[in-house]
């Protein structure tokens, strides 16, 4: 058609691009088969060593992660924040609502590494800062987890931060200890202690189901919230802002110098990679299930 009205080509092309985007995503939620991978999401933060420097990258990270929960039509709800005296985030917690959201955020469980000029370094010297991510599927009725009341430790604590008086001054904030496997969860945003109990119940839930979802990929070595050391030598992805710009996965080796437009937000491409990685693995998985 373009070949007899040239004028068609421009439109064309436009179209083209669509159907190819609308392809991509197409496969990309056909690579979405596990069982909890239409879920929502809660996804942790934590900084690594490294003080100042460690507690902002882990508040970076976490405006990335809300900044592509927008981009995707996702609503996002914090639940959980210890904030630093110094700048930025020890931990934090959110919750990402919408369709498959674990599916495409699982990848990003690990340790990412930042290196750039310090903004806390009067000398304004090259530093290098670690933060762990983990992302765990909302579990609802549909899976089954069994958590028995005499293996839970339930505790109370006043949240402080910037929830006002009345979370400062009454023990809103809940926590809970699963004594077998230590596994721990805790919410103190919501100022009614009820709601920060459902939330950090579910949290926990959702812990557990992802130690049995390890258990079944015979991943106990990396057992939850073992993600190694949070630092050099464990990381998943580098983001290197000096002194050239980088982001590059140690998995997939997918990699863009767009650095800023990846801390804003821009991760598809990652999180693409890792997917067709994943699917690729268990292709060839049945398939040596098949040939022997």
């Amino acid at each position: 058609m373009a070949a007899e009205d040239p004028s068609m080509a421009a439109e064309l092309e436009a179209e083209l691009a669509t159907k190819e985007k609308e392809l991509d995503a197409f496969e990309l939620r056909s690579m979405l088969s596990g069982q909890a991978d239409g879920y929502n999401a809660f996804l942790r933060v934590q900084a690594g060593a490294g003080g100042a420097e460690a507690c902002d990258w882990a508040q970076m990270l976490l405006r990335m992660y809300s900044r592509w929960a927008e981009r995707n039509g996702y609503k996002v709800e914090l639940l959980d924040e210890v904030r630093s005296e110094e700048a930025g985030l020890r931990s934090a917690t959110i919750k990402i609502e919408g369709d498959n959201a674990y599916g495409y955020l699982q990848s990003e469980t690990g340790v990412h590494r930042l290196v750039r000029i310090s903004p806390f370094d009067s000398n304004a010297r090259r530093q290098t800062s670690f933060a762990a991510v983990d992302v765990t599927p909302e579990i609802d009725d549909t899976i089954s987890i069994d958590i028995k009341p005499d293996d839970l430790i339930r505790q109370t604590f006043r949240s402080g931060g910037p929830g006002g008086q009345h979370q400062n001054k009454t023990e809103s904030g809940v926590r809970y200890i699963h004594v077998p496997t230590g596994v721990a969860a805790e919410s103190r945003t919501e100022r009614s202690q009820h709601k920060n109990d459902d939330n950090a119940y579910k949290m926990l839930k959702a812990r557990l189901y992802k130690i049995e979802e390890m258990k079944r990929r015979a991943e106990v070595e990396k057992a939850y919230d073992d993600k190694g050391e949070v630092s050099w030598g464990n990381q998943i992805r580098n983001y290197v802002m000096q002194p050239y710009t980088m982001v590059k996965d140690n998995r997939t080796d997918e990699q863009t110098p767009q650095v800023n437009e990846v801390l804003d937000g821009d991760i598809d491409a990652f999180i693409q990679a890792y997917l067709r990685q994943k699917a690729a693995g268990k292709a060839m998985t049945a398939k040596a299930a098949n040939d022997d």
